[in-house]
C-alpha cells in the first residue's frame, strides 16, 4: 500500500504563484509515476501534469503548459507542482496520485491523496 499526501494549497491573487508538494510513503520501493489532477465544483476531475519515476518524461494539460512545472525528488519520494501565472480558472481541489505509467487517464492511477484546495481570486 502507498500513502499519498498533498500540501501547499492556499489562496492567491491572479498572476501569483503557488507550489504544491506530494509525499509518497509505504511501498515506495516500487517505481511509481506521479500525476496531479484537479476538480472544480460541478466539474469532472481533470488531468494537470504527470512525471515518470526517473523524471525523464513529463506531460502537461494544454491549459497549464508553460505555466506549471512538475518535478520530483526520488530520494525524498516527493513530487512538486510549481504553479505560476495563476488564473481564476485554476481554482480547484488538486489531487496527487501514484500509478505505474505516465498517463492523463485518472483510472490508471492506483493511489490518491485527499486533495488540497487552491483558490485564485481576481
Amino acid at each position: 500500500q502507498v500513502q499519498v499526501v498533498e500540501s501547499g494549497g492556499g489562496s492567491v491573487q491572479a498572476g501569483g504563484s503557488l507550489r504544491l508538494s506530494c509525499a509518497a510513503s509505504g511501498r515506495t520501493s516500487l517505481s511509481y509515476a506521479m500525476g496531479w489532477f484537479r476538480q472544480a465544483p460541478g466539474k469532472e476531475r481533470e488531468f494537470v501534469a504527470a512525471i515518470s519515476w526517473g523524471g525523464t518524461r513529463t506531460d502537461y494539460a494544454d491549459s497549464v503548459e508553460g505555466r506549471f512545472t512538475i518535478s520530483r525528488v526520488n530520494a525524498k519520494n516527493t513530487v512538486q507542482l510549481q504553479m505560476n501565472s495563476l488564473k481564476t480558472e485554476d481554482t480547484a481541489v488538486y489531487y496527487c496520485a501514484a500509478g505505474s505509467i505516465v498517463t492523463m487517464n485518472p483510472r490508471t492511477y492506483d493511489y490518491w491523496g485527499q486533495g488540497t484546495q487552491v483558490t485564485v481570486s481576481s
